[in-house]
């Protein structure tokens, strides 16, 4: 059967967003005015410590939880309801084209009968969603169905997680989803709405560097690499002779000698404008496309100084830093310059908590 522990979920009057990372727990929490405009109602991050999250499996159970109690507590929050979300590599994705029409419980039998050709386990063991997308642009008379379907044990390891943090996990995303989602909006805001606009949307988190390319809410292309911002941590380390925790906190507090911007910081943004530019070369040889409109930078290590610039220099695409809150409204509980300043670690919770909104 369809597992109630929904991929993908129905809308709830007020909802967390909480992205869990190889390196911190962020939470989102979105609500609206009475003429329908976003207000950010809360945020806050709690660091994790390395090895606790790895390839996105939860190795240190009880330590996850005890931050994801902290983060809650942090952020003043008494909303119970969270929108959570699994890697990419977690999570399998199809796209079919289903005859219009059919009941839902028709759709659900279709559904789980296709699953079977896509999916390398039995269906009993994973936690399997579907969502009609819409007409499908191939088949007239035909709606495309997009499945996910995620090893059951995965699921049930971040709706644990909720549950030891006195939470109720409502909604299970995919982590792409949920960042195209919140960069969806900031593309809204583009020239003639964005329509058309090829956008790279590169996520610098603190083991991996993920890169989308996004067209009219259509994913082009996709690719991770090995490349992130514990890398500088360790650069910090080699260079100052720092302890792991030292460099980490230093790094974030920005508490560093005086060679640190010229001797460390500044080649290693070189070396992450180089990595963008490797990537988008593989785009382009892999695809009709040999050009973006625009490249989108998120993650923690993507307000490093100069880094934009060097992006744009090095690829010759203009670039920026996310801010995935921009015009929306704050509220008096938001401490202005401390979320500007650690806005683009948000993106994918933000696009959780944006699930409340979604019908």
């Amino acid at each position: 059967m369809i597992s109630s522990g929904s991929l993908f979920g129905r809308q709830s009057p007020a909802l967390l967003g909480i992205d869990i990372s190889s390196s911190s727990v962020k939470l989102v929490e979105l609500g609206r005015d009475k003429s329908g405009a976003l207000i950010l109602e809360r945020c806050a991050i709690e660091p994790l410590e390395r090895g606790w999250i790895t390839d996105g499996n939860i190795e240190k159970f009880d330590e996850v939880a005890e931050a994801v109690r902290r983060v809650v507590k942090k952020s003043g929050t008494r909303t119970k309801s969270v929108a959570l979300a699994l890697p990419p590599s977690a999570v399998i994705t199809k796209k079919i084209s289903l005859p219009a029409g059919m009941t839902d419980q028709e759709l659900e039998v279709q559904v789980e009968s296709e699953a079977n050709q896509y999916i390398p386990f039995s269906l009993d063991e994973v936690s399997l969603d579907f969502c009609v997308i819409g007409p499908s642009k191939n088949a007239p008379g035909d709606v495309d169905v997009l499945i996910a379907a995620s090893r059951r044990e995965k699921v049930q390891d971040r709706e644990g997680l909720a549950e030891a943090a006195g939470l109720k996990a409502v909604i299970l995303d995919v982590e792409s989803y949920a960042s195209r989602l919140a960069a969806s909006r900031l593309i809204e805001a583009f020239p003639n709405k964005g329509v058309d606009s090829l956008v790279a949307l590169f996520e610098v988190g603190a083991m991996t560097t993920s890169m989308q390319v996004i067209r009219n809410d259509e994913v082009l292309y996709d690719r991770d690499q090995a490349f992130g911002g514990a890398q500088l941590t360790q650069l910090i380390m080699r260079q100052y002779g720092f302890s792991v925790e030292e460099a980490e906190s230093k790094k974030r507090s920005g508490d560093l000698p005086e060679d640190y911007a010229s001797v460390v910081l500044r080649p290693f943004v070189e070396s992450m404008a180089q990595e963008v530019g490797r990537a988008l070369q593989f785009f382009f040889t892999s695809t009709p496309h040999n050009r973006v409109d625009r490249i989108l930078l998120a993650g923690g290590s993507s307000p490093l100084q100069g880094l934009s610039d060097a992006v744009t220099q090095h690829t010759g695409f203009p670039s920026a830093v996310v801010n995935p809150f921009e015009g929306m409204e704050m509220s008096s509980s938001v401490r202005i310059k401390k979320m500007v300043r650690e806005a683009p670690s948000y993106l994918t919770s933000c696009g959780l908590a944006m699930r409340r909104f979604l019908q």
